[in-house]
């Protein structure tokens, strides 16, 4: 079988071709033009290259029609089949996976790019094996993505997983009601963990307009403004999570995105969740994805190796 998965990011759009036993035979990335017509555009052409470059590696699969997953922000509305809750505003109210299909001339399975990166680290990544599975996405946004026995579980509206827009939870001094969201609210937890929440807090209370990257190198190098803005952002992580255990209870946390690379997060967040799970004990694995940035593109591939 040859699976071909797209991973629909902000700023980039990639494609793989896959094997059946999970192996990459093809790997191709373009910007992302920034609208509609022209992405769509994109998308076909990468899923082309990487179709024909993998027919070339393996002649094999030469009159194999590949099976089309695509990751992308937000999600499909069962009701009206058009996208929804995407930071690329531009996809929203748009028949995205239709327009990919008539284009195509084939069937296109759609998920949520958080949840492809879920299914993808559930079935052969760090959370390989684990029956309860929930994955976080901690970048320029907030996502999240449920795996339970290796099958994503997106709910009857499509929703599971959305925790980017529950407000931040016990909420301290301060933060109330929080920073206006993009979606319309105010407080999401999006607007405070995020790597742009991250910077903006920091910007907030120092008055110095640094980005996240350079906050954390300025918290190891001794920075004690940094230290206490990586400890706000620790504590508002880990009541967060502390409210998705009180509801899944997952047996594996996995991260993705740029605060995945940040290993001090996997030390210091179970301090931060104890105090607020409704339990006389709590563990759980907190890891990083496998695959990294490659997580999205394989688990919208996996989209027709599960079934989903």
């Amino acid at each position: 079988m040859l699976y071909v998965g797209v991973d629909f990011g902000g700023t980039k759009i990639e494609a793989a071709a896959l094997s059946g036993s999970g192996e990459f035979l093809a790997r191709q990335r373009d910007p992302n033009p920034g609208n509609y017509a022209d992405a769509l555009k994109v998308v076909c052409d990468l899923i082309a290259r990487v179709e024909a470059e993998a027919k070339e590696k393996d002649p094999s699969l030469a009159n194999r029609i590949a099976t089309i997953g695509v990751g992308a922000p937000g999600s499909v509305s069962p009701r009206t089949g058009v996208m929804r809750n995407a930071n690329s505003t531009w996809l929203n109210g748009k028949t995205f996976r239709e327009d990919l299909e008539s284009a195509l001339q084939r069937p296109v399975r759609l998920a949520n790019d958080a949840n492809c990166l879920a299914l993808s680290e559930a079935i052969d990544g760090a959370a390989k094996g684990a029956p309860n599975v929930f994955a976080i996405i901690v970048g320029t946004g907030c996502g999240g993505g449920v795996v339970v026995n290796g099958h994503l579980v997106e709910g009857a509206n499509g929703l599971a997983g959305e925790w980017g827009h529950i407000p931040l939870p016990w909420m301290k001094e301060g933060e109330f009601p929080g920073p206006e969201c993009w979606c319309g609210h105010k407080g999401c937890l999006e607007m405070w963990v995020s790597g742009t929440g991250f910077a903006r807090d920091f910007n907030a209370v120092t008055g110095r307009p640094h980005k996240g990257e350079e906050i954390i190198n300025a918290m190891r190098a001794g920075d004690a403004q940094a230290e206490a803005a990586f400890d706000r952002l620790m504590d508002r992580l880990g009541r967060g999570m502390a409210l998705i255990v009180n509801s899944l209870d997952p047996d594996v946390f996995v991260f993705g995105g740029g605060l995945s690379n940040v290993p001090e997060i996997y030390d210091r967040l179970p301090g931060k969740i104890l105090p607020y799970v409704f339990s006389d004990g709590w563990q759980a694995k907190l890891v990083p994805a496998k695959w990294g940035d490659s997580s999205g593109v394989r688990g919208a591939a996996y989209l027709w190796a599960q079934g989903h």
